[in-house]
């Protein structure tokens, strides 16, 4: 498919990087949008302007300094673009639960506020796009916790998935699962209400080679940095036996593309790297250890686990699968791969 011009905002994150080098192969113009939000959230170690001006150097790609609560020059964006529009990736968010605690009304302005902002231009400018945005398995709260999870040796487990199905009431989301739960919702509503083609992907742990880890997002990407570089690192509760399924970022950016094929109004999906790319974080820094040749065990654990957070998580796909030919491609050793590189 070819593509006229593609709007991307996070553009230089971990998915929005990934969405950039594959949109601008097949698009006359990609625009994106960030404005390195992640160094405030997470110091200069986490900056993207790196990426920023790595990405600008391809032909057709611009990226632009603009923050999504910033209505105005938004507005102006997407007014000058309105006809050209084919699609609105949005993958900008405050990312951390643990950082949306100490300034609760930023978290909400940037995933909730920024969402509504965008998704109200789109409805106005260029309803005939389709809007995807990545939302998350957060907006589950502490729900999952709930099922019937067993210990193991080295995880925990359970005999379920998490699919669509669970209920997201009645449980604890950190403040900023309540926020992207605002956002999934509006996001849903505004295909449902107005007919618009917008769709929620929930995401489990999004990761890949380019993802700016830091200790309070992306433990994946961070772990792999701490084992590397011999620094410390502190897991938090549940004795490190916690899983996650993990979903390389190239993955992500191909499901996008198959909803746009064929998209369905106001719909919402789980996905991740389900089962088979499911690690605790023990059995993570053992894999990371044998991948990189490295024998490192410079953790400590603590006994507090972080609120509303997951002793287990794995993404039932089945319903993505069913609407679309799709499946997880890249292993989790291929991930670990990427990142240690």
């Amino acid at each position: 498919m070819q593509f006229n011009t593609v709007i991307i905002t996070g553009a230089a994150g971990l998915i929005g990087s990934e969405c950039v080098k594959v949109f601008s192969k097949i698009s006359n113009k990609v625009i994106g949008i960030d404005c390195d939000k992640r160094s405030y959230f997470f110091g200069e170690d986490a900056s993207t302007k790196g990426i920023s001006n790595s990405l600008n150097k391809i032909s057709n790609v611009q990226i632009l300094d603009i923050d999504i609560t910033d209505r105005i020059s938004l507005s102006k964006l997407f007014g000058d673009m309105a006809n050209e529009i084919d699609i609105i990736i949005h993958t900008a968010a405050q990312p951390s639960h643990d950082w949306a605690a100490k300034e609760p009304w930023t978290d909400f302005d940037i995933n909730a506020g920024g969402t509504m902002a965008l998704l109200e231009l789109y409805r106005l400018n260029c309803p005939d796009a389709s809007f995807i945005f990545t939302s998350t398995n957060k907006v589950y709260g502490d729900r999952p916790n709930y099922l019937d999870i067993y210990e193991l040796n080295t995880r925990y487990e359970c005999d379920d998935l998490v699919n669509e199905k669970m209920s997201i009431d009645a449980c604890k989301h950190s403040i900023f699962g309540a926020s992207k739960v605002a956002a999934d919702i509006m996001v849903q509503e505004y295909g449902r209400y107005f007919g618009l083609n917008t769709v929620s992907f929930r995401c489990g742990c999004l990761t890949g080679g380019a993802h700016r880890g830091a200790e309070l997002h992306g433990f994946l990407a961070y772990l792999a940095k701490c084992i590397m570089e011999d620094l410390p690192y502190t897991i938090f509760g549940y004795n490190g036996k916690q899983v996650r399924d993990n979903l390389h970022s190239r993955d992500l950016v191909e499901a996008f593309l198959c909803y746009h094929t064929n998209p369905k109004p106001g719909e919402v999906y789980n996905i991740g790297g389900g089962a088979k790319n499911s690690v605790s974080i023990i059995e993570a820094i053992d894999i990371i250890n044998k991948i990189s040749g490295k024998s490192w065990q410079n953790y400590s654990i603590s006994e507090d686990a972080r609120i509303g957070d997951h002793q287990w998580y794995i993404t039932d796909n089945g319903k993505f699968k069913r609407d679309y030919d799709w499946d997880v491609q890249i292993s989790i050793d291929e991930i670990i791969k990427d990142i240690i590189k």
